[in-house]
């Protein structure tokens, strides 16, 4: 009976399982087919009369008045300054809230759980404006405010794995001469490294491929990530060129599927130490 459950468990997650991976594969062929082929035979393999090689591929990099190249720099340095702000700020304040625990350091935590179920959609057009003034349009200065909408997930995870450090080993540190900060970076972020890396990978995955926020904040003549100069491509000369749309979709999953593929062993241990234990 264990056998037979377990069998119909695997086959099931399976068919889930290939049911979310079949549109990037869908995708990926369509990626090496020509425009017309695209619109007349979607979900059919290459032929030797719809293969096009690379040629999507060299079009979507090239084609537009927006150099890909700094799409990719824009996209790269959001993401790398974003999730950086993120890991450190929260950590720290996740730290800070269970060690106090104070009716303060209680009502920030339950803001930071309530803001993980605020919609973007309630606050995008009040967070533009105040972004536009507060001079946070630029890719240095976005990362401030996605750091606001990732607080919340990261302190969550953060604060369920701390709860399970023991706090004699703080307070040995202490008497060995360690002081606030050196306890934290010497002592509890080395504990917390696969929380780290899976809230890290998380939040990546999510500012790499976000598409709205820098939309509505970026100077999109200026400063374009990868999601943008995608919609744009959509535009160009008045027609859809799903070739070279869906070449540029390929090239930006593959750094996101790359980096879960060799940390994906941490993101679950982290996810569950961060969200069970305490």
């Amino acid at each position: 009976m264990r056998k037979l459950r377990s069998f119909f468990t695997t086959g099931f997650f399976s068919l889930i399982s290939a049911v979310w991976v079949l549109p990037v594969v869908i995708v990926l062929f369509n990626s090496f087919k020509s425009n017309d082929s695209i619109k007349t035979s979607l979900f059919t393999l290459p032929s030797t009369e719809s293969f096009v090689g690379l040629e999507n591929y060299i079009k979507g990099i090239f084609q537009g008045n927006y150099p890909f190249y700094l799409a990719i720099i824009y996209s790269f340095i959001i993401t790398v300054l974003s999730v950086g702000l993120i890991l450190l700020c929260t950590s720290m304040a996740a730290w800070y809230i269970n060690r106090v625990d104070s009716l303060f350091c209680r009502i920030v935590y339950y803001f930071c759980i309530f803001s993980m179920v605020v919609p973007f959609q309630m606050v995008m057009f009040t967070l533009s404006k105040t972004a536009d003034k507060l001079l946070l349009d630029t890719p240095f200065t976005i990362p401030v405010v996605y750091l606001g909408f990732g607080a919340g997930l990261a302190v969550f995870l953060f604060s369920g794995f701390i709860k399970s450090i023991p706090l004699e080993i703080e307070e040995a540190a202490t008497i060995d001469g360690c002081n606030t900060l050196q306890i934290f970076f010497r002592v509890v972020a080395p504990i917390m490294r696969s929380t780290y890396i899976s809230v890290a990978i998380l939040e990546i995955m999510w500012v790499w491929n976000d598409y709205l926020l820098p939309y509505l904040v970026l100077d999109k003549r200026e400063y374009r990530t990868i999601p943008i100069q995608i919609q744009y491509l959509q535009g160009s000369y008045g027609q859809v060129d799903y070739g070279a749309t869906m070449a540029l979709i390929i090239l930006c999953l593959i750094p996101i599927i790359s980096i879960y593929f060799f940390c994906q062993k941490h993101i679950i241990k982290g996810v569950l130490s961060g969200a069970v234990k305490g």
